[in-house]
């Protein structure tokens, strides 16, 4: 899952980032509306958290831009205005739900949670592909007999193919994907974690392959 994050509060965004990170999110972040809207715009997110006043753009600018350009990414605002015509007033500029500062961090993941399950790209915490299954509650990847533990970024890209096996993901695709716009990353970061994972499927005796295709990326598969 990728979120983005937009609030003018550098403490706010730096918690916020890393407790979404914890949980296995991939996480942008911006401190003004401008460049959160020029986010929105080039990359596609499971959920946007937008604090209302912002400089250049305020959040219920960027809400009722991105819904005019047909945009339905789930969108919380956070905001220290509470009164009920603020609340209206966000809402009715297309926000999905709203909460006032300050608030507690569960609730706020709580309240993405529910915004994702409603949304197209929900999807179940435990996924199977051939003899694996994979848990997005502990980040645990099992087979018969054995079981692991998978790093952040692990997790994201392995998720990613078993959601989507026999399709073949670019490495281009993978790092827009999984390292956020911030990242000082160099390309071959990708390689290295596809190395990681090759290995842990061999630990694992799993039934499956990271398949390179020539020119083209890589695919999850069954074994032949």
């Amino acid at each position: 899952m990728r979120i983005l994050i937009a609030d003018d509060e550098p403490e706010i965004l730096r918690v916020l980032k890393d407790v979404f990170e914890k949980n296995n999110y991939t996480v942008d972040t911006s401190d003004n509306g401008e460049d959160a809207y020029l986010y929105a715009r080039q990359t596609e997110y499971d959920c946007i958290i937008l604090d209302i006043m912002m400089p250049g753009m305020d959040g219920l600018q960027l809400v009722k831009k991105l819904r005019q350009e047909g945009s339905n990414v789930p969108i919380l605002l956070l905001t220290a205005l509470d009164t009920l015509d603020d609340r209206v007033i966000g809402l009715d500029m297309g926000a999905d739900d709203y909460l006032a500062k300050p608030f507690a961090i569960t609730e706020l993941e709580a309240r993405v949670r529910a915004l994702l399950r409603r949304s197209d790209t929900y999807s179940p915490d435990i996924i199977s592909y051939g003899n694996m299954r994979l848990n997005g509650g502990n980040y645990e990847l099992s087979t018969p007999g054995h079981i692991i533990r998978l790093s952040n970024k692990e997790f994201q890209i392995l998720e990613c193919f078993m959601r989507n096996p026999n399709t073949v993901f670019s490495t281009e695709n993978i790092m827009a994907r999984f390292w956020n716009w911030d990242s000082n990353a160099e390309i071959n970061v990708v390689w290295t974690y596809i190395g990681y994972l090759r290995r842990k499927l061999d630990e694992i005796d799993a039934d499956v392959i990271i398949k390179s295709m020539r020119g083209r990326g890589y695919r999850l598969e069954l074994k032949r």
